[in-house]
């Protein structure tokens, strides 16, 4: 991602252009392609293994395993330990129901929109005022001429 907040794997998308979904859970959550998948993927087939995502995804296990830590880091899946019969666990995956998802989306980019405005509000103002100082000097010097 650049420093303008375009994506630098993507040619640059302009406010017209309605993002898709990746775009979004990467504003709002910073999650990569791999990360969105993942979650996508927890939606699909809730209570998974971390091998069930991988073999959902074609991905290998180590990968989705980052994906997965990652998902639980910024709040959308839980992981739950199950012991298994024959002795020994597994960890089971959800998702964050979307529902919730989408209020956390919805929260964080009306926050965001709500920076930007003030971004936009504040740019120039010193461009501003250094217009105003020169536009009064050259008053100044004006009046002087003219004594």
């Amino acid at each position: 991602m650049s420093r303008t907040g375009a994506r630098d794997d993507d040619t640059e998308a302009s406010l017209s252009d309605p993002p898709d979904l990746e775009t979004v859970l990467h504003t709002v959550f910073g999650l990569r392609s791999s990360e969105s998948e993942a979650y996508l993927g927890l939606l699909r087939a809730p209570d998974s293994s971390a091998s069930e995502v991988a073999q959902l995804l074609g991905r290998d296990r180590s990968n989705v395993n980052r994906s997965l830590r990652t998902l639980r880091e910024r709040g959308l899946a839980e992981r739950r330990r199950v012991l298994l019969e024959g002795g020994g666990h597994v960890y089971r995956y959800t998702a964050t129901p979307l529902a919730e998802a989408r209020e956390r989306m919805h929260a964080a980019l009306s926050e965001w929109a709500e920076a930007a405005h003030d971004r936009v509000d504040e740019f120039g103002a010193d461009t501003d005022a250094a217009v105003l100082n020169a536009d009064r000097t050259d008053e100044v010097y004006a009046t002087r001429a003219e004594d």
